[in-house]
């Protein structure tokens, strides 16, 4: 079974509740799914075995979570070259938090990445349920 790990930083809840319904997508797809707060990883080996990996922040004032820059840099440290990456965010005026992330995965890490990042301003407005889990399943259909 594929192995998943969803990390996220939210600001209000809203991005951890897209990180759940992502997961929903991957589980849906028979894929077994760590979902995380950013700050509960320290150290890079915590990354370590997963066949996915898809990082997630809300954007605020044009920039991701503070929190979400630290932990990138810690990634940046573990073996994620080649591994399959997607990468989320919510925001209310823009995405760049989402786009960022995805720049930095699939440029800096080398990862495969999902077609484009997934930008929502909430989960439960304008069909964002079925988009995040989408997200998820598509994310599944690289490594099946």
């Amino acid at each position: 079974m594929a192995t998943a790990l969803i990390v996220y930083s939210t600001r209000t809840g809203e991005t951890r509740k897209i990180a759940e319904i992502i997961a929903e997508g991957l589980r849906f797809s028979a894929v077994a799914v760590t979902l995380k707060d950013v700050t509960e990883i320290k150290r890079e080996t915590e990354l370590a075995d997963f066949d996915i990996y898809v990082f997630g922040s809300s954007t605020y004032h044009g920039a991701m979570m503070d929190r979400m820059k630290t932990f990138l840099f810690l990634a940046e440290r573990a073996e994620l070259k080649g591994k399959t990456g997607g990468s989320f965010g919510s925001f209310g005026w823009s995405g760049e938090a989402a786009e960022r992330i995805f720049d930095t995965m699939k440029n800096v890490y080398g990862m495969d990445m999902v077609s484009a990042p997934l930008m929502l301003k909430t989960s439960s407005v304008g069909g964002g349920i079925k988009v995040a889990q989408d997200y998820g399943k598509e994310l599944a259909a690289k490594v099946a």
